[in-house]
């Protein structure tokens, strides 16, 4: 039987000998079943938790004119301010107001390849306005950054990977890795001019799941890429929903305390399919419920990791018994997967590394920045877009939901990263 709920782990028992075990084998159920989790007691400071949801929520109230000042299509590295309805998902526009940031990084160098565009200078809002917004944040990247290379040290014990807590350490720069995060906000539906009693937090359909056509899409269905994500909800309002295997939408509400965790496809690639990564979207808030804001942390890779790499050379063979054991999984649930998005990244596509992947997929997603900085991978973009949906069109149904038993799995083929 599919989930219906998503698991809530304590942290704190992977830190003591005694209640280490069993906290890795509810942890590799988790990875296998499910694809998301809670996770609470992840070592962050109460105070520095609630300075982020302050500092964050206060952003989106300094003056547009502040916000523009630093705004994402400024610079090529795709960090900064982006305005309401900017971004673009399962080819729809996502209703939502967001500032995107990163562990800080020089200016890349004139030799450097075109994807370190990525690792840049943050755009910090004015001290004039939000005084302690970089240093809280700064700080909490910093933290964060540590507990997702802590948790993804459990994930390989959790798997019983060859080698060990260190199996993924050949896909990170070490301490000059670049993690991600966002700060988003979610108007509810009247302030986005949608009619609630069409929007699908509100309608079934016939099967008992949520209405497909996501009318007040806050974000598509989509995957995460790389390894792991980290969802912090800072608004007491429902809105992210996890797709189990049936197909059916399950509700991931806040949790005080906690963070959301959710696989990757980079992660599924890596693990030859035992570590599940799950299809996810947010609902726009009802009307009259206020905005909702929510802020996800990414867990970066190297981005000179290449796809022969990951394919040749992966984490090691995964054990047979732990094998077995995603077989089950798929086996009791059918045996095959209902939960598959379109992946936006192909193997044996223009990308030959992690890095151009990601670039390309920022473009995608934010083509207005395209259009300025990229607009020879913009064009290359649209026309791959065109010619598979010329191919699309010429075929009945196409390709749905492969089963992933462990083989198989395309390391090229990952989604994009997304707010929660």
């Amino acid at each position: 039987m599919s989930f219906t709920s998503v698991p809530i782990l304590d942290l704190a028992q992977s830190r003591d000998p005694a209640t280490k075990p069993q906290f890795l084998a509810d942890l590799r159920h988790a990875l296998m079943e499910v694809g998301f989790l809670y996770l609470r007691n992840v070592g962050i400071p109460d105070d520095l938790w609630c300075d982020v949801i302050r500092e964050g929520r206060g952003f989106f109230d300094i003056p547009r004119e502040e916000k523009l000042k630093i705004e994402m299509k400024n610079a090529p590295s795709f960090l900064g301010y982006s305005q309401l309805s900017a971004e673009i998902t399962a080819g729809a526009v996502d209703h939502r107001e967001q500032i995107d940031l990163s562990t800080t990084h020089p200016l890349p160098g004139p030799s450097a390849p075109i994807w370190d565009n990525l690792l840049a200078p943050n755009q910090w809002p004015s001290p004039a306005a939000l005084p302690d917004f970089r240093r809280v944040y700064e700080e909490y990247i910093a933290r964060m950054g540590q507990v997702s290379m802590a948790f993804t040290s459990l994930i390989a014990e959790a798997i019983e990977l060859p080698a060990g807590a260190g199996a993924f350490d050949r896909y990170f720069d070490g301490a000059q890795q670049q993690h991600k995060l966002k700060i988003v906000k979610y108007p509810d539906v009247s302030e986005l001019g949608i009619d609630s009693d069409k929007n699908n937090s509100h309608s079934d359909d016939s099967d008992g799941n949520k209405d497909k056509q996501v009318q007040g899409q806050g974000v598509g269905p989509h995957k995460d890429s790389m390894l792991t994500s980290y969802l912090l909800q800072a608004s007491p309002h429902k809105g992210l929903q996890v797709q189990n295997m049936r197909g059916e939408w399950i509700d991931c509400p806040p949790i005080d305390g906690t963070l959301v965790v959710a696989i990757g496809q980079g992660l599924e690639a890596l693990t030859q399919g035992v570590c599940c990564s799950t299809t996810h979207r947010v609902l726009s808030p009802a009307a009259g419920a206020g905005a909702r804001f929510s802020i996800p942390f990414f867990q970066g890779v190297r981005g000179s990791s290449t796809f022969e790499e990951l394919e040749t050379i992966g984490v090691g063979e995964v054990p047979a018994h732990i094998k077995e054991q995603r077989r089950k999984v798929l086996e009791k649930n059918g045996g095959r997967r209902l939960d598959d998005v379109e992946f936006t990244f192909r193997s044996g596509g223009v990308a030959k590394t992690l890095g151009e992947a990601t670039l390309r997929n920022r473009v995608k997603s934010h083509p207005d920045v395209g259009e300025r900085w990229y607009p020879d991978i913009l064009r290359s973009i649209r026309e791959q877009q065109a010619r598979e949906a010329e191919e699309k069109a010429q075929r009945e149904g196409g390709e749905e939901g492969k089963v992933q038993n462990g083989e198989g799995v395309d390391l090229g083929r990952q989604a994009a990263v997304k707010a929660h």
